[in-house]
């Protein structure tokens, strides 16, 4: 009996030796997975920050083919069909890790994106959606799926998700953890989330977003920027006493748990204690990492949060006017096309690869640019950046700018320029040259 058993054993052994073997010597196009850059002609702005040499596929990292149905479509397959299972035998992928990478992997579906069938079709003729100017009009994608929520994240979808590290996907998590949380997020009643003003006789919907930069100190720009139809916030958006320069209106408030979290403690001392609570608001959060889902399930179930924010209970933050049918999150895949086709950054082909991502006013901007027709940005970092406070609070206390490698801020000011410099937006520039 012993010797049988140790011949089963050595069989075994001898079977999962030859698995390994043959496993790491198939050719590439055997793997399930391959890899490839993003095609420039994709990227709004001409940029040499991609290299012809992603990172390296560690082969010892083995993942599954994925069961994704994309016939005839390169860039967008549809959210509604994600409502049906589709398990089958499908199981999660193993944990990719960002330390397997030297550098951003770039897969075959990098620039795949799940699309939105009912997303808003603007009557504007003035709408950015009209562009004439042709990079912006080529990586534009109007029907991009903006929001996360409950009935999307099946295995299939979690094992396309799952190659990219967050906020632009799920590396390094665990599928059960990160799902029970999105379960918890309702579904918008409507993906559009704002609608055109009935005053607006030319179906024109006029958005403002301001930012805290100091260049607003003595800008005299609230009053403008109250008469937007709408106003787009984010972070630490102090209004009281500071009216005059940024305006009190507030409709859509962007955000994380962190800068909710450590706004509020930091500008305590301005009196601000809560986030916006505009009558009608709408808030958006960005799922930043796994410390978000944490907070998003205290949120959602009324309960303390888990995790980074143990003993805390965010519901706290919105002084009891937090409604669920007016909490938005933003989805992986519009985030990730954000950095891919209008913010690619060199930092993304160096070690601190996976710290990368624009800042929550850079994604709160493109927000804007896909759900209002004319957008105007106020308190955005300029090249001469140097000449204002780092916030627009510190009136009598002035600190500079700090360029965090978690950001790209060069990159950001380009950006905005260009964006003005084309028509796309409208960027504050000061007084003197607005």
């Amino acid at each position: 009996m012993k010797k049988a058993l140790g011949f089963i054993s050595l069989f075994l052994t001898s079977c999962l030796l030859l698995y390994v073997v043959l496993w790491i010597n198939f050719p590439e196009q055997w793997n399930g997975i391959k890899r490839k850059v993003v095609g420039s002609k994709f990227l709004w702005r001409e940029t040499n920050e991609h290299t012809d040499d992603p990172a390296p596929i560690n082969k010892s990292i083995i993942t599954s083919a994925l069961n994704l149905s994309l016939p005839g479509v390169t860039n967008l397959y549809d959210a509604e069909n994600l409502s049906v299972e589709r398990e089958d035998n499908t199981t999660p992928i193993p944990i990719l890790y960002k330390t397997n990478f030297t550098k951003l992997p770039v897969w075959d579906f990098e620039d795949v994106y799940l699309q939105d069938h009912d997303a808003r079709k603007p009557i504007c003729s003035k709408s950015i959606y009209n562009t004439k100017d042709p990079k912006f009009k080529e990586a534009f994608l109007p029907n991009i799926q903006l929001w996360l929520y409950r009935g999307q994240l099946n295995l299939s979808e979690w094992n396309r998700l799952a190659h990219f590290n967050n906020p632009f996907g799920f590396m390094e998590y665990k599928y059960d953890e990160i799902r029970t949380a999105v379960d918890l997020i309702p579904k918008p009643k409507s993906s559009i989330l704002l609608p055109v003003l009935e005053s607006a006789k030319d179906g024109c919907i006029r958005c403002a977003v301001v930012g805290s930069g100091g260049i607003l100190n003595n800008s005299k720009m609230g009053k403008e920027i109250d008469s937007h139809d709408y106003v787009f916030r984010m972070n630490g958006a102090l209004t009281k006493g500071f009216e005059e320069d940024v305006g009190n209106k507030t409709s859509v408030y962007v955000h994380t748990a962190f800068s909710v979290y450590a706004t509020i403690l930091g500008l305590h001392q301005f009196g601000y204690d809560s986030v916006p609570q505009d009558e009608g608001i709408k808030y958006v959060m960005i799922p930043e990492g796994l410390r978000d889902f944490h907070w998003l399930r205290g949120l959602l179930e009324g309960k303390m949060a888990t995790g980074d924010f143990k003993g805390v209970r965010p519901l706290s933050f919105f002084k009891g006017h937090f409604n669920e049918s007016r909490f938005y999150v933003l989805h992986p895949d519009f985030l990730r096309y954000i950095r891919n086709r209008f913010m690619p950054s060199k930092q993304m082909q160096g070690n601190y690869w996976a710290m990368y991502r624009p800042t929550n006013g850079a994604f709160a901007l493109f927000l804007a640019l896909h759900t209002c027709d004319i957008v105007d940005a106020y308190g955005f970092i300029t090249e001469d950046h140097h000449k204002y406070s780092n916030y627009y609070f510190e009136k009598f206390k002035k600190t500079n700018v700090i360029f965090y490698i978690n950001h790209d801020y060069n990159l950001e000011i380009k950006t905005w320029k260009e964006l003005h410099d084309t028509g796309i937006i409208r960027l504050y520039q000061g007084q003197k040259n607005t």
